[in-house]
């Protein structure tokens, strides 16, 4: 694969993937019957994102620094032409008839809409400041667009307007539509969520939590899971969309970040920005963890499943609850360990793949174990057993963002509480849930006095800081230089000079996590000769 791989997409008949190549000017073609990179394709400077048209003929490539749109015939991979649409092209979205293509320009706020006809740019559009993300409704009549500074625009595609400007969340980035066109998915890489949006009403009905840095989107065939590629803690969260909730984490390469399901629903291809490489994710078994205690709500996907006579999680006969050609739902059994899941048809017996029994989750520490009420960047490091997979973080009722995690370890960030004050910590994993810490969010810290003001340069000074706050002092220092201290009361510190090799006045600086306040201390020379 080449360096910096970012949008990914399937031809039509899902037999190829076409993959952006940014660090290295390409686009790599990927065989998917064979899970093996067939062509390699020279383009301008910065690929981004690659679109194929509906009838699998041509293939649309954004680069972005030399601002082009770059036509591909799919048959020979061969370069038809270069679209000039200025600097930043950054996506592209082709209608479902093919006529047109919108492309995104992040560096312009604008988008552009390509004639396929005569390869030529016949209108420019205004949208949100950061132009990203593109997708069309599926009946063709809208284009939405997701823009850096925060919104999403609905443009009518048969006026070429904007129609509608929707609030997402922070930072949106990238997009989805629904196969019936009802909803869009939008991630918002500044608050680690995914939004949910009415196309009826072009409003936002629901706000869905995953982990740091969600990038691409992509819906399965049946729209039943979203996938969601997370940059920062390299895994990929599996939304149900029906209950709007994070099902699974499942593990990926370095910098998951764009996303291709197949139209039969087996497999997902991932493009690990930061490895240089596309991961093929199994989608069979959707979620492939759960609880021994069972009970989990599993899909499995394939082919030939109609009238399953049973399914089998191992030895143990799972319940069948809802059954198709395609897919199967069933509810897991209890067990222990990596089973093979089975199903018999009239046709005979066949495995889907696998399912993992996870065991309960513990934690045993927290580190730092208080933070400031209206929230931090400071990474929070949760400990214990059994935390692989972790779904969800709660300090509280406040949901943290997941930024990494192993199976000893959740790092997290603390989003703001609503008041001062200790609340409970708990991790979600397939496994179950996990609690017994706390964390302690407090006010902002001020220092209201130094008393004495003034010492010696040899230090030695007894000190009394005072101020708000400062129960959870975790350091003191002089002009820099840290000073012996003991936190006497949420109001009171008292600390010992350090000396200093100059006279003058300095800072006294007290951190906290509620902030680093500040008095001010003298420091004179004693009498000399």
């Amino acid at each position: 694969m080449g360096n910096t791989p970012l949008g990914i997409t399937l031809t039509p008949d899902g037999a190829r993937v076409y993959v952006a190549n940014r660090g290295s000017n390409t686009v790599s073609v990927i065989n998917t019957a064979t899970n093996t990179v067939t062509d390699t394709i020279a383009t301008g400077a910065g690929p981004t994102d690659v679109a194929i048209s509906p009838d699998g003929t041509r293939a649309y490539v954004a680069v972005y620094d030399d601002g082009l749109v770059s036509v591909f015939d799919v048959a020979s991979d061969t370069l038809v032409t270069d679209i000039p649409v200025g600097a930043g092209a950054t996506m592209v979205a082709v209608t479902p008839d093919g006529t047109r293509v919108y492309a995104t320009r992040q560096t312009s706020d604008t988008v552009s809409v390509i004639d396929t006809a005569t390869n030529t740019v016949t209108g420019t559009i205004t949208v949100g400041s950061g132009a990203t993300g593109v997708a069309i409704t599926p009946d063709g009549t809208r284009a939405y667009v997701a823009s850096l500074s925060g919104s999403v625009s609905a443009i009518d595609t048969a006026t070429n307007t904007v129609v509608a400007t929707i609030i997402a969340g922070d930072v949106p980035i990238l997009l989805t539509v629904s196969s019936d066109g009802a909803r869009v998915y939008v991630t918002n890489a500044g608050s680690s969520s995914v939004s949910v949006i009415d196309t009826a009403t072009n409003t936002v009905t629901d706000t869905i939590g995953v982990s740091g840095q969600p990038r691409f989107p992509a819906l399965s065939p049946d729209g039943a899971h979203l996938y969601v590629g997370n940059a920062e803690p390299d895994t990929v969260s599996v939304i149900d969309t029906a209950t709007r909730t994070v099902v699974e984490n499942i593990g990926a390469g370095d910098g998951p970040t764009g996303i291709a399901v197949l139209p039969d629903g087996t497999r997902a291809y991932v493009s690990n920005a930061n490895a240089g490489t596309v991961g093929v994710m199994m989608t069979t078994v959707i979620p492939d963890q759960g609880p021994t205690s069972g009970g989990t709500t599993v899909t499995l996907t394939g082919h030939h499943l109609a009238n399953a006579t049973a399914v089998r999680f191992g030895t143990a006969r799972a319940v069948i609850t809802a059954n198709t050609a395609t897919s199967v739902t069933v509810t897991a059994p209890a067990g222990s360990g990596a089973v093979p899941v089975t199903v018999t048809t009239p046709g005979g017996t066949g495995t889907l793949g696998s399912f993992y029994y996870t065991p309960v989750p513990v934690l045993t520490g927290i580190s730092p174990d208080a933070g400031p009420v209206s929230g931090s960047d400071q990474e929070i490091v949760l400990t214990g057993r059994n935390l692989a997979g972790a779904i969800d973080v709660y300090f509280g009722t406040t949901r943290a963002v997941i930024q990494r995690v192993s199976d000893t370890q959740v790092t997290v960030r603390a989003a703001g509480a609503p008041a001062p004050g200790g609340v409970a910590v708990t991790v979600l994993t397939s496994g179950g849930s996990a609690d017994g810490l706390t964390y302690t969010y407090v006010d902002q810290s001020t220092v209201t006095g130094i008393s004495p003001s003034t010492g010696p340069t040899s230090g030695g000074t007894e000190v009394t800081i005072t101020g708000t706050g400062l129960s959870h002092t975790e350091q003191v220092t002089f002009h820099g230089n840290p000073a012996p201290f003991s936190v006497i009361s949420d109001t009171t510190v008292t600390a010992t000079s350090p000396p200093s090799a100059t006279e003058g006045t300095f800072d006294v600086t007290v951190t906290t996590p509620g902030g680093t306040p500040a008095g001010a201390f003298t420091y004179v020379a004693g009498p000399g000769i």
